[in-house]
């Protein structure tokens, strides 16, 4: 036995999510959950999961009485809290725990999307204008249009819908409306790119690596804005999930695909970033790659889009599970701890292009 690890995740359970119809990416997790476990376990681990709901409290008395060598993160917040992400981290960090991905101070700047962009412009780095809203501030608005409504807080595409775009005050006036009240407080107001879109995964402590990169492509009738919205990921039945799919590796030009890595090293390093995140963008008009956003810890399960770009340069799912762990021990140890012997090398050469689904991404 190579040794023992506890999968944490946070236990689904009905939430806000509910009232928007918007729980089914709750559940979510369990996919990636059973997944690494059976991959853990066949790597010679000792795999138990562990899942965390509400009280904080009793969670942190479940994390502390842990006797394992790691701990595998898939924890995205207490149902309804996605705030509370960096919730594990911070206690794992405090316990002495080893785990996997990105500590809680990335975790936290990730999901505060409008200090996230400020960081971005204050390095230098592309990402659209934008403002933060609400229905009482929208008098002093002067970003202009079309723009997209976002949550301020939130990740899983919850908030984003085909009414997300707006090409006018009134519709502005509505979505900000919408979006303050079921997601809290502020919403995010986003010059609208109408550019190629992609999606990189970076994996990496020290010495980082750039995956194959995907491309979201969008085949809707023109009444529907291409956005990656909530029905593009979790909801079968819809026109956006059968009309939005994935290219992995995505067909770029030598230039195009230098810039975009370099922007994914860029924002990776700068954020802090540890094992593996992924980096969402979009051309601009000019063909400059804009960051829309950052996913520390992004979806793992097999289909989605990080362990896509793992299988699109050598690593099947098993191999991409085993480096995120060795990623994991690297930090803790200075090196893959000795009993592990390491991860394969990931490839820097991708498979022909090929479409995928994109309901996990």
């Amino acid at each position: 036995m190579r040794g023992q690890i506890a999968i944490v995740y946070n236990e689904p359970s009905a939430s806000r999510y509910s009232m928007t119809a918007e729980d089914r990416a709750v559940f979510g997790v369990l996919e990636a959950v059973d997944a690494v476990k059976r991959a853990a376990t066949g790597l010679g681990y000792e795999a138990v999961t562990v899942p965390l709901a509400m009280p904080p409290e009793a969670a942190g008395q479940r994390l502390a009485a842990l006797r394992v060598d790691l701990v595998f993160n898939l924890f995205e917040g207490f149902t309804g809290y996605p705030e509370t992400e960096a919730f594990v981290p911070e206690l794992l960090a405090e316990l002495g725990i080893p785990y996997t991905g990105c500590d809680a101070a990335t975790l936290k700047l990730a999901l505060n999307k409008p200090d996230f962009k400020r960081m971005l412009r204050a390095a230098g780095i592309p990402t659209a204008d934008f403002e933060l809203v609400t229905p009482e501030t929208l008098s002093g608005f002067s970003l202009g249009f079309p723009c997209i409504v976002k949550p301020a807080a939130e990740d899983a595409s919850h908030g984003i819908t085909a009414d997300s775009v707006v090409r006018d005050f009134a519709s502005l006036e509505r979505q900000v409306k919408a979006v303050c009240e079921h997601y809290g407080g502020r919403a995010l107001v986003e010059k609208f790119l109408g550019g190629r879109e992609f999606n990189v995964t970076v994996m990496g402590n020290t010495t980082c690596e750039v995956l194959p990169i995907s491309e979201i492509e969008y085949r809707l009738p023109p009444e529907l804005p291409p956005v990656l919205s909530f029905e593009a990921k979790w909801s079968p039945e819809s026109t956006y999930y059968r009309g939005t799919q994935v290219i992995c590796p995505a067909v770029l030009s030598s230039g195009e695909r230098e810039s975009i890595s370099r922007t994914a090293l860029r924002v990776y390093e700068l954020a802090g970033c540890r094992g593996y995140a992924r980096v969402d963008m979009r051309f601009d008009a000019s063909g400059i790659p804009n960051v829309l956003e950052l996913n520390p810890n992004p979806d793992i399960s097999p289909d989605a889009g990080a362990a896509r770009q793992a299988r699109a340069c050598g690593l099947d799912y098993t191999r991409f599970i085993e480096k995120i762990i060795d990623l994991a021990l690297e930090r803790r140890y200075g090196h893959p701890h000795p009993s592990h012997g390491g991860g394969r090398q990931v490839s820097a050469h991708a498979d022909p292009a090929r479409h995928a689904r994109v309901q996990d991404i």
